[in-house]
């Protein structure tokens, strides 16, 4: 075996900074480093939101209740707790790289923004303040060193349900050597049965994270409707032919289903074409299905992959599984590359990533492009 998972190793009293987000994860992620001898420092991090009285935020990791549960539970095991207020940081990093991407009639992926440029990197920043080594958070994932590489990579879970590999594809490999995730080895039914055993059954009850952390399912078209406006124009098929009226590129993602508004379907979203202003619609799912896919911004944790040809697996959402494919730079200044996949990929959705893997180590992602 070519790999060895870091796991928990003996923290011997010393410190180490805790994403605590006030949900179970971050939770059990404390309570495991504090058992195995470390002395966890928690830091919740405030978030801006969208302002307006619609936006009642459902997210339970990203309100003020959460954070006062953070507290709660570092003073109940001794440690400390910080909370660092974001919100400018979190505006310009996320909510505007929301916003910017969908004028372009693209569709983002805050999650995975936001743990590069804001999460980690705040956790990161607050750790080198406080003279502090290691970072931890409650993410299923696993860290591992590779001989064969001589680097560190993040790898699957434990938990294949709720492995998050997908969304912190973007981690550098100067962070990697600092970060430990506790609950990678663990699944999601053995945390909550571990917090139980630590008083804290209550967790049963809380809803985990549906939402983004700044504005809630519910008020996402009027957020839309707001911060970017409405561009009706037509809805055409395969053919050229006009079958209704949309209200907005921004409304519509590849590859979806509902809300389209289209008799006789069900119809799937193929293209959107924002030099005409239409949206592209078949009642075949077959027209989603592509081979070759168009990158850019291709990041690798591990720079001797830059410039090459390699064959791999990916993945193009974070629910999909892994499919055989080969990546290639087609522009090495600009960190364009061109994906050829094994097997068609249904719902290629430009604005997305596809995300790098070589058996279980993910080694990086780029995001997808016209």
């Amino acid at each position: 075996m070519d790999r060895k998972p870091r796991g928990i190793k003996k923290g011997n009293g010393e410190k180490i900074v805790v994403g605590m987000s006030g949900g179970v994860d971050s939770s059990a992620t404390l309570i495991l480093l504090k058992e195995n001898g470390w002395n966890p420092v928690g830091v919740s991090l405030k978030f801006s939101v969208w302002e307006d009285e619609s936006n009642v935020n459902q997210n339970p990791c990203c309100t003020t209740d959460s954070i006062q549960r953070a507290k709660e539970i570092c003073n109940k095991f001794e440690c400390e707790h910080y909370i660092l207020d974001i919100a400018d940081e979190f505006q310009k990093n996320v909510i505007d790289y929301f916003i910017d991407t969908m004028k372009k009639s693209q569709t983002p992926n805050p999650c995975m923004v936001c743990n590069r440029k804001t999460k980690f990197q705040q956790l990161i920043n607050f750790a080198d303040s406080k003279g502090i080594k290691y970072v931890a958070t409650g993410h299923y994932a696993r860290i591992v060193k590779s001989k064969k590489y001589n680097s560190f990579f993040i790898s699957n879970s434990k938990d294949k349900n709720k492995d998050q590999t997908y969304y912190l594809s973007l981690l550098p490999q100067e962070w990697l050597t600092r970060i430990i995730f506790p609950l990678g080895e663990m699944t999601k039914p053995e945390v909550y049965r571990m917090v139980a055993e630590k008083g804290l059954g209550y967790y049963e009850k809380i809803s985990q994270s549906q939402d983004f952390c700044f504005v809630s399912e519910k008020s996402l078209d009027k957020f839309i409707e707001k911060e970017i406006g409405k561009e009706i124009g037509n809805i055409i098929d395969m053919k050229g032919n006009i079958l209704g009226k949309h209200k907005g590129l921004q409304y519509y993602t590849i590859g979806q289903r509902k809300k389209i508004g289209l008799a006789g379907g069900p119809y799937y979203v193929i293209k959107k074409d924002a030099k005409n202003n239409t949206v592209v619609v078949s009642t075949d799912k077959n027209d989603l299905g592509k081979t070759e896919i168009n990158l850019s911004d291709v990041f690798f944790s591990n720079n001797q992959f830059y410039g090459k040809e390699l064959e791999i697996t990916a993945k193009i959402r974070y629910q999909q599984k892994k499919c055989s494919a080969k990546i290639f730079p087609v522009n090495k200044t600009t960190k364009e590359y061109k994906a050829i996949f094994k097997k068609p990929q249904v719902g290629v959705t430009p604005g997305q990533y596809c995300v790098f893997y070589i058996g279980n180590l993910c080694i990086g992602s780029g995001v997808i492009s016209e």
